[in-house]
């Protein structure tokens, strides 16, 4: 695993880097799925950078929007566009919008940023996967704060009545929305024992161990009777001390000094 630790600490610094530069964005809840991200595009899903369009390639949607300069690191370090194109994050006529934009960006699969949208749209791809009897799976990574969203739940009973197994979602369950703790906003839990109600084969995972993310999506693989759902338990802000877990660092960019403690904190953690 040690490449993918490597990847990891690679994918939050050019995180960072690019919304410093943006001087805008969501820094917390894009730190929180590096390691979900990295494990399904190195790992997990069967993906090639130079055919983003192959009607064959497993889906990956991100229904937290908000979370996209972590897709773009990922699809820049995957070969997907050149790495110098993340410092135009958020700047006018590039692709790299706050939120992804599946007509000008190649490997976005869907436009998401309104919370619960995503899910809804990998439903129907892996209800169409079904239809074209395609072999191809469709992941769709969603915030703990949109389960708040009635539309997730509807998106949830759909798939579980159409027995979409080729669908496997994963909750970045980082316990904090932009207004504060989940379970003080709209207390989602417990969300194993409502899943699991919708008749979803869940599982829970440290969302920060390559081992178990991994070993948990070679579950949703070779479970055929369900969708899937792994609730990745993780921290707002992962790999930087004082961005973790703290609400502040939901929606605000690094200043230069924090970007310079930052980046040192993960060089140093070597």
């Amino acid at each position: 695993m040690e490449d993918l630790e490597k990847i990891a600490k690679e994918i939050r610094k050019d995180i960072l880097l690019m919304l410093n530069m943006a001087g805008s964005g969501h820094v917390g809840g894009s730190l929180s799925c590096v390691e979900i991200l990295v494990s399904l595009y190195f790992k997990v899903m069967s993906y090639d950078a130079k055919k983003p369009s192959d009607e064959n390639r497993d889906r990956f949607v991100l229904s937290k929007g908000h979370a996209a300069p972590a897709l773009y690191a990922v699809l820049s370090k995957a070969g997907v566009f050149p790495r110098d194109m993340l410092w135009t994050l958020r700047k006018l006529g590039s692709p790299l919008q706050g939120h992804p934009d599946s007509k000008y960006l190649p490997g976005v699969e869907a436009s998401t940023g309104s919370l619960a949208h995503g899910l809804p749209q990998a439903c129907g791809m892996a209800l169409a996967g079904k239809l074209d009897k395609n072999p191809f799976r469709v992941y769709c990574l969603m915030g703990d704060g949109e389960m708040d969203e009635g539309l997730v739940w509807e998106a949830f009973m759909s798939a579980s009545h159409y027995k979409l197994d080729n669908l496997c979602v994963v909750i970045d369950n980082n316990t904090l929305q932009i207004d504060g703790r989940c379970r003080d906003v709209m207390n989602i839990y417990p969300l194993e024992e409502k899943f699991k109600a919708f008749g979803l084969y869940t599982k829970s995972v440290d969302g920060h161990k390559f081992s178990e993310l991994i070993s948990a999506f070679e579950e949703a693989k070779n479970n055929k009777r369900s969708p899937t759902v792994i609730i990745a338990h993780t921290i707002k802000g992962r790999g930087v001390s004082f961005m973790e877990d703290k609400v502040e660092y939901h929606g605000v960019a690094p200043t230069d000094e924090e970007l310079k403690k930052a980046l040192e904190e993960i060089d140093e953690g070597d």
